[in-house]
């Protein structure tokens, strides 16, 4: 082989090369930019309090960019009015200065721990939402949220992993004296399927977008104490493992009349 065609197929290699490992990075790099400015921090205000603020979780608008879905956990069954504590969400539009803006609570669905938000001020970008039936073993992820806020400060943050595998919630016990009170309840109210992944969700990723890293369709919705707390009781060490709700339970949520 001549050294003209020797180049000529070093060239190719290398087009080939950049062709088939450079999209799934390109991908994640240029969705970001559309996330970051749907996804929400969720908590309390009370001016009496230090602090003021205190995070419950993660939130990202949907629908017309005036609602924001979380899990149910995060948002406060009760506030304290007496002393005018108020529920907000702290958004980041377009990526500038964070804004502060009020929130109610529009509905809720305790047994897939989902809830739905109305945020005053301009609608943010809302997420759209793809198909959980779609979603395979092995299948890339990414999420993004606020994590440990108190040390890493309020900064959107971006893991991703791959959906290692969909379980049951429920994991079925030797004997009923195995079964906890969450267990019982699981049961009663019906089992389904949520995604396990393998990638590290920290407190405050509560309620955080499970996205497609090429497309920004969100697929679930993490989940850090309802599930995990069903799944793994008898852990005293967090086991690196995160689960999510499949987004079909949420679609169902929104389009409630």
């Amino acid at each position: 082989m001549s050294r003209l065609a020797k180049q000529g197929l070093v060239a190719l290699l290398c087009i080939l090369w950049a062709g088939v490992f450079s999209p799934a990075q390109a991908g994640l790099e240029s969705t970001l930019p559309q996330v970051r400015p749907s996804v929400v921090a969720i908590g309390t205000f009370l001016r009496t309090r230090s602090p003021q603020f205190r995070l419950m979780g993660t939130g990202f608008a949907v629908g017309d960019g005036s609602m924001v879905v979380t899990n149910s956990h995060v948002v406060p069954v009760i506030l304290d009015v007496d002393h005018m504590e108020e529920l907000i969400v702290i958004v980041f539009p377009n990526g500038g200065e964070q804004q502060v803006r009020k929130a109610t609570k529009l509905r809720n669905d305790p047994s897939h721990d989902l809830a739905l938000l109305k945020i005053e001020g301009a609608p943010l970008p809302p997420m759209r939402l793809g198909d959980a039936a779609s979603v395979r073993e092995g299948q890339e992820i990414a999420f993004t949220g606020f994590p440990i806020v108190g040390i890493l400060g309020l900064t959107p943050a971006t893991h991703r992993g791959i959906v290692s595998a969909i379980t049951p919630i429920v994991i079925p016990q030797a004997t009923a004296g195995q079964l906890n009170e969450q267990a019982i309840q699981r049961i009663r109210s019906g089992a389904f399927k949520v995604f396990q992944l393998d990638a590290t969700a920290y407190p405050g990723n509560s309620g955080s977008p499970v996205f497609n890293p090429e497309t920004g369709e969100v697929l679930a919705i993490i989940n850090m104490t309802w599930v995990k707390g069903s799944k793994e009781a008898a852990l005293t060490s967090p086991s690196g493992i995160t689960y999510a709700v499949p987004v079909a339970f949420l679609k169902a949520l929104v389009e409630q009349r």
